[in-house]
């Protein structure tokens, strides 16, 4: 039988009444044993009324440990502890891939393919020429490589910040500017790690609803009226969807954010193997934007590299948060890709590996168009393809020997979908992929689906 926490002895043991003071007594008192699995927690009108504090703060410390598997439940039923490993993890990313070995076509992670890549040999070894290798010195970006990008840079900025890829600029901006209980505004879909980032501060997600232009303004708007502090959204090509945001929308969206003094976050993922240019909210507010590109998918992944920019109050917040950890981003990293950005045959090189991937990506749009089913062209390293259920579409693919990214991994609302790449996709793969997407999708052979 289920016992129930005495509220009393529970109060007594938080000495801390914050929203992390709370989490972290109990997230103790659970690792320790003295509160074992299977108790069920006091009220949260109990303890806060114990404790001296709203009930909104200890349901704020409940959602946290929710977010780590140590507790569980909600509503009459009560809540109760269910695991005693309070370990922050990004839960949805760690689902990704690892399907097993009856797999034959991971089509989960929308990555580049190495042979489109540039070779990296001369570019590393103008890095270790770097004047400041082996230097202490925490400087936010080489100098070769801010005097490299900055003439094509899409955004106003004061500063740069070189950091160790695009997911770690953007968990910098988190962990700096995201308090728990804050709320953020962020496209619905998104990057799957960007929900676990938002999740592991313990912030309080409000999905925007997009359409083929990026984010809606009338949503936006709608949002505002929470008074959200962060607004996260990709300005160029889509991970999940490939949609990009016009130069017409992005000037809707300034317009949305007049009145606002809310941060707003690019995170410009795919960087320069989009086909399509940024426009930055920075045109309109410079002094509340931070733009994110990261430079792994176009040029390497194993050069772990992006830069941020944005006002220098903001950045040099970052930067010293940073401090705490890796000061700085290798020099011999930044000085590569510098003289990558400047190399002809590298440039050339990236536009070849454009046309690939658009060529790739149309031949199964083609080939699923000739079966029924007609999905827009769009941009980027995969397609989306609407579902009428994920769990179905997963399990008829693995069937077949084929993983693809349920939509769950990467939304907030209910929209039902499944992300397939075709970075990596073989023309002779094209059609017995596209047979088993059509099953996926529940379509009866001859009919016919147009999905915008």
């Amino acid at each position: 039988m289920t016992s129930t926490l005495d509220v009393n002895w529970l109060a007594e043991h938080i000495a801390d009444v914050s929203i992390k003071g709370i989490m972290q007594a109990i997230a103790t008192l659970i690792r320790e044993g003295q509160i074992p699995i299977g108790t069920q927690l006091p009220a949260v009108r109990n303890l806060a009324e114990k404790l001296g504090v709203s009930p909104a703060t200890v349901s704020a410390a409940w959602g946290q440990l929710k977010r780590q598997k140590v507790i569980a439940g909600k509503g009459r039923s009560g809540v109760w502890v269910c695991g005693d490993r309070v370990t922050p993890r990004p839960v949805r990313f760690e689902k990704i891939g690892n399907y097993g070995s009856a797999i034959q076509a991971d089509l989960s992670m929308a990555v580049p393919d190495p042979m489109l890549l540039p070779d990296l040999r001369d570019a590393m070894l103008q890095g270790i020429r770097s004047s400041q290798l082996n230097s202490y010195q925490r400087e936010p970006i080489a100098l070769p490589l801010l005097l490299a990008l900055k003439p094509h840079w899409p955004a106003s900025a004061e500063a740069f910040l070189a950091t160790d890829g695009g997911f770690d600029a953007m968990n910098l901006i988190v962990q700096t500017l995201v308090s728990p209980g804050d709320k953020v505004v962020i496209e619905d879909p998104t990057a799957t790690r960007l929900l676990d980032m938002l999740d592991n501060v313990g912030a309080e997600i409000m999905p925007l609803s997009c359409d083929e232009n990026g984010p809606l303004p009338g949503a936006l708007a709608m949002l505002m009226q929470k008074s959200p502090t962060l607004f996260i959204y990709q300005p160029r090509t889509h991970s999940a969807t490939g949609h990009t945001v016009s130069q017409s929308r992005s000037k809707a969206l300034a317009h949305v954010l007049a009145d606002s003094k809310m941060l707003v976050v690019e995170d410009d993922g795919i960087g320069e193997l989009s086909a399509w240019p940024v426009w930055s909210l920075s045109r309109y507010y410079p002094e509340r934007t931070l733009y994110v590109q990261s430079f792994s998918k176009a040029y390497g992944p194993d050069l772990r590299l992006a830069v941020l920019s944005g006002p220098e109050v903001l950045v040099r917040r970052i930067q010293s948060f940073r401090n705490f950890g890796a000061s700085w981003t290798s020099r011999i990293l930044q000085e590569a890709v510098a003289w990558m950005l400047n190399d002809h045959a590298t440039q050339t090189c990236l536009q070849q590996a454009r046309v690939l991937y658009a060529s790739r990506r149309r031949m199964l749009l083609e080939a699923l168009a000739r079966r029924g089913l007609i999905l827009p062209d769009r941009d980027g390293l995969s397609i989306c393809i609407p579902v009428v259920s994920e769990q179905f579409a997963m399990i008829t693919l693995a069937a077949r020997g084929i993983a693809a990214l349920p939509g769950e991994r990467c939304r907030s609302g209910s929209a039902q979908f499944i992300r397939v790449s075709t970075s990596m996709m073989k023309k002779e793969q094209v059609e017995s992929i596209a047979d088993a997407l059509i099953l996926a999708c529940g379509m009866e052979p001859g009919e016919h689906q147009a999905c915008l």
